[in-house]
C-alpha cells in the first residue's frame, strides 16, 4: 500500500507538474485506463519489492509535501488533466480532481490504519466528511440507469461526528444532489459511519455491508448504494 501511495505521488507529479506521461494506455475507454492503472501498479509494486521500507518512507517524505505543493498552487475553477471517471465526468475542474485523490490518499492511509487498528484519527469531521462528500458525488452517475419519478427523492444518512443526510432527487431525465430537500424521501438509506468508507472503496463484503446498512422506504432506489463504487476500478 505505501508503495501504491508512493506511485502516485511520483507518477503524478511527473505528468501533471512536469508534462511527462510515459507509458500511455492503449485506448481511451474507461476499462482500458482501469486495466492499464492495475497493470501499471502491479508493475511498480514488484519492482518496489528491491527497497527498503526505511527507503520508501524516506522517499514518501519527500514527495508527499511536493506534491500537495503542487496541488495546493492549482487553480481550483480551471479543468484538470484528468475527469473523475467514477462521477461519470468527462472533464472535471481542479477542485475536483484534488477532492478525488484526497479520497484516493485517505482510504489507502485507512486500509494501513486499519491493519494496524488505528483507525479513529482519520474518522474526525475534518479529516472523513470530505471524504464522504468527495464520494457520495459518484451518486447521481451511479443511478443513472434506476428510474424514478420526477420529484422523487432518496436520503442517504451517515452516522457518526462526520457524518449526515444527502439527498439525491429525480428530475425528469437524470438524478441530481441537492443541498436541501422539503418532502418526504421515496427510500432511505441509514450507513453506520465507521464502515462507510469501506463500501465506496470496495472493501465492503456485501454479506458484512447488509449488517451496517438499512434501507426503509422503497427497497430498490436503496438496494444500488451497495454497488456503489468512488475509485477507480
Amino acid at each position: 500500500m505505501a508503495l501504491h501511495l508512493l506511485d502516485g505521488n511520483l507518477r503524478s507529479l511527473s505528468m501533471l507538474r512536469d508534462g511527462y506521461f510515459g507509458q500511455q494506455p492503449a485506448g481511451g475507454s474507461y476499462p482500458e485506463i482501469v486495466s492499464f492503472l492495475n497493470q501499471l501498479n502491479a508493475d511498480w509494486v514488484a519492482a518496489g519489492q528491491r527497497l527498503s521500507p526505511a527507503v520508501i518512507r524516506w522517499l514518501l517524505e519527500v514527495s508527499g509535501p511536493a506534491y500537495t505543493r503542487y496541488l495546493a498552487g492549482l487553480d481550483p475553477a480551471a479543468p484538470a488533466t484528468f475527469a473523475v471517471g467514477w462521477a461519470g465526468e468527462a472533464a472535471s475542474a481542479n477542485w475536483f480532481y484534488v477532492a478525488r485523490d484526497y479520497t484516493e490518499k485517505w482510504h489507502h492511509q485507512q486500509q494501513i490504519r486499519q491493519a494496524v487498528g488505528q483507525e479513529a484519527p482519520l474518522l474526525t469531521r475534518e479529516l472523513y466528511q470530505p471524504f464522504l462528500a468527495t464520494c457520495l458525488r459518484a451518486l447521481p452517475h451511479h443511478y443513472r440507469a434506476v428510474d424514478a419519478e420526477a420529484g422523487q427523492a432518496i436520503a442517504f444518512v451517515i452516522s457518526g461526528e462526520a457524518g449526515g443526510t444527502w439527498h439525491m432527487v429525480r428530475s425528469v431525465e437524470s438524478w441530481q444532489l441537492v443541498p436541501q430537500f422539503a418532502g418526504v424521501p421515496a427510500a432511505t438509506v441509514v450507513m453506520d459511519g465507521t464502515v462507510a468508507w469501506r463500501l465506496f472503496t470496495k472493501s465492503l463484503p456485501r454479506a458484512l455491508a447488509q449488517a451496517s446498512v438499512q434501507i426503509s422506504g422503497d427497497e430498490r432506489l436503496g438496494e444500488p448504494v451497495f454497488e456503489l463504487t468512488a475509485v477507480i476500478g
